[in-house]
C-alpha cells in the first residue's frame, strides 16, 4: 500500500474527516452504492462519480461527475489522475471495467485504492474459467459442461459434429452459453428457447458468430438463489441470500434479461431454503476463495469477488456462474438493511481487516420499471421517453425509508427532464417486516412513476414463493423415496 494511501485511512478513520470516494456507475447498482454511503454517520461522505450517463441521483450526490458513455478505463484514469489528490478510495459497480483491469490501471498510475478485484482475478470474464475452476477446487459444484474454442474447429461442419457427439454423450437437455459475459441475455436453454437439435445449433452459431466461445452445460432443475460476500483478500464476509428474476415476463415467461427484479426475506436465507443450504453455499465458496487466496491473503481479491449463482437441485448446490461484481438487482435488497456504516466496510476491506457485516432482520423487494422496447415486450416504440420520478419520490413521505428509489439506465438533459435510455430504468426497494409488506411498498413506488415503462408485478409474490416452497419439497420426498425410505 502507498504511504500516501496508509496515511490517509487512518487520518479519516480516526479522525472524521471529510472522505472523498470516487463511484464507477452504470445503473441502479451504483446509485444504491452512493445511497448506502451517504448515510454515514461517521464520516462526511464526498462523490467523485465517472456514469454512462448524466444519472439523475448521481449527478445530485456528486461533487465532481463525468460522463464516459463506453466507460473506457485509460479515460476513467485519466480522470482520477487529475483528482488524485482529492480521491481517498474507489469502487467499481459494472463488471466491464472490471474484467478490462480498471482497478490495475488506476492503483499502478495514481495509487488510489480500488474496492474491485485486479483483472486477473475477474474471473467473470469467462465462463469456461469458472468451470475449470471449479474442477479443481468442488467439482461437485459443477454441471456436466463442453468448452467449443473457436480456434479449434476449421469449418461449421466440424464443429456441429463435436456438438452433436457431446449430446450423444449428455442427452438434448443443455444450457448453451457464451464464454464472455452476455448481460445474462446470451444463454440458450433447451424447452424454453429451443425445442430441436437444429434449433439449438442455431443459437450456438449466434454466439460463436458473435465472437465467443462456446460452452454447452446440461441444464439444471432447481430453485435458484444469488450469494453475495465482500472480500478483504483474507476473508470473506457474507451477506444474506436474494432472489433475482431473470426473465422479462410475469410466471417467468419470456426472454432472459439483466434482472427485473428480487426478493430478501427477513432472514439470511430465502423462504425455500434451510440453514443447512446457506452453510453448504458458504462451504463451496470458501473452496474457490482459498483456491484463489493461497496462503495467507491475496488483496487482488478485494471488493466482491463472488456474487455466485446458485441452484439447488435433486444432487445438491450447484453453481450457475460467478460473477465478480455486486448484483443488480440484488445488491439493491442488501444496502439498504445494512447495519454497518458502508464507509468503514469499504474502509475495512481496504485495511485487511474485515468483520462480520450484519443487516436488519427486515425483508426487501426490488422492483424494476424498464423502457416499453425492452425485454421483448414491444418490438418497437417511438413515442415520448420522458420519466417522472416525482409522484414516486412524494411517496417516501409516507414510507420514509422503507421505499428508495434508484435510478439507472435514465438521462438528465438540458431541459432539466429524465429520459429513460434503452435498458432498465429505475428500480424501487420496498423494506418491510415481510416479504408481502416489503413488495406491496415496491411496487406503490413503482406506479407512481409516470413514463412509458412497464414492469413485472409478481416479484416476491406469494404464489411464486409458495411454489419455489412446493417444489424443493417435492424434491425432497423424491430423494428419500429414491433412497429407499418410506
Amino acid at each position: 500500500m502507498p504511504p500516501k494511501l496508509f496515511f490517509d485511512l487512518y487520518k479519516y478513520k480516526y479522525m472524521g474527516e471529510r472522505v472523498r470516494i470516487l463511484v464507477i456507475s452504470y445503473g441502479s447498482r451504483a446509485a444504491a452504492v452512493i445511497d448506502a454511503l451517504s448515510r454515514s454517520e461517521n464520516y462526511d461522505v464526498r462523490f467523485y462519480v465517472v456514469d454512462k450517463q448524466r444519472n439523475p441521483f448521481n449527478v445530485k450526490h456528486a461533487e465532481k461527475h463525468v460522463v464516459i458513455p463506453d466507460l473506457d478505463v485509460e479515460r476513467i484514469c485519466d480522470f482520477v489522475e487529475v483528482n488524485k489528490n482529492e480521491i481517498d478510495f474507489g469502487i467499481c459497480c459494472p463488471e466491464k471495467p472490471i474484467i478490462e483491469g480498471v482497478r490495475d490501471v488506476i492503483e499502478n498510475k495514481t495509487g488510489v485504492a480500488m474496492i474491485c478485484p485486479t483483472k486477473r482475478y475477474a474471473i467473470e470474464g469467462s465462463k469456461a474459467m469458472q468451470r475449470y475452476l471449479l474442477v479443481e477446487c468442488c467439482a461437485e459444484a459443477n454441471p456436466r459442461f463442453m468448452v467449443f474454442p473457436r480456434v479449434e474447429y476449421s469449418n461449421v461442419r466440424e464443429v456441429k459434429r463435436a456438438v452433436w457427439e457431446f449430446l450423444d454423450e449428455i442427452g438434448n437437455e443443455v444450457a448453451v452459453k457464451p464464454d464472455k459475459p452476455a448481460a445474462g441475455k446470451g444463454v440458450g436453454v433447451w424447452g424454453d428457447h429451443f425445442t430441436s437439435r437444429e434449433q439449438l445449433f442455431e443459437h450456438f452459431l449466434s454466439i460463436s458468430e458473435g465472437g465467443s466461445d462456446v460452452i454447452i452445460e446440461e441444464k439444471m432443475e432447481g430453485e435458484e438463489s444469488s450469494f453475495q460476500a465482500f472480500c478483504d483478500g483474507k476473508r470473506i464476509s457474507v451477506l444474506p441470500e436474494t432472489r433475482d428474476y431473470k426473465r422479462a415476463f410475469d410466471a417467468d415467461l419470456g426472454q432472459n434479461t439483466g434482472g427485473m427484479g428480487s426478493y430478501k426475506d427477513n432472514k439470511d436465507w430465502l423462504p425455500f431454503m434451510e440453514e443447512r443450504d446457506r452453510e453448504k453455499e458458504e462451504r463451496l465458496v470458501q473452496k474457490i476463495f482459498k483456491r484463489l487466496r493461497g496462503d495467507g491473503s491475496n488483496e487482488e481479491l478485494r471488493g466482491m469477488p463472488f456474487y455466485v449463482a446458485f441452484i439447488h437441485t435433486d444432487e445438491g448446490a450447484k453453481i450457475l456462474e460467478i460473477n465478480s461484481r455486486p448484483g443488480d438487482p440484488e445488491i439493491q435488497n442488501v444496502l439498504p438493511v445494512l447495519k454497518n456504516d458502508f464507509v468503514d466496510v469499504c474502509f475495512r476491506m481496504i485495511e485487511g481487516n474485515l468483520s462480520r457485516i450484519e443487516c436488519e432482520a427486515k425483508a426487501t423487494v426490488v422492483t424494476y420499471a424498464v423502457p416499453m422496447d425492452y425485454g421483448g415486450y414491444r418490438v418497437k416504440y417511438s413515442g415520448d421517453r420522458r420519466v417522472d420520478l416525482s409522484g414516486a419520490y412524494a411517496l417516501q413521505e409516507r414510507y420514509g425509508d422503507n421505499l428508495r428509489i434508484y435510478p439507472g439506465s435514465i438521462e438528465l438533459r438540458a431541459d432539466g427532464y429524465t429520459y429513460a435510455l434503452g435498458s432498465r430504468t429505475v428500480c424501487t426497494v420496498g423494506v418491510g417486516e415481510t416479504i408481502a409488506e416489503a413488495r406491496e411498498i415496491s411496487l406503490d413506488g413503482i406506479r407512481n412513476i409516470d413514463g412509458a415503462l412497464w414492469n413485472r408485478e409478481d416479484i416476491g409474490a406469494e404464489h411464486h414463493i409458495e411454489r419455489s416452497v412446493r417444489r424443493r419439497q417435492r424434491r425432497a420426498v423424491s430423494n428419500h423415496s429414491a433412497l429407499g425410505f418410506s
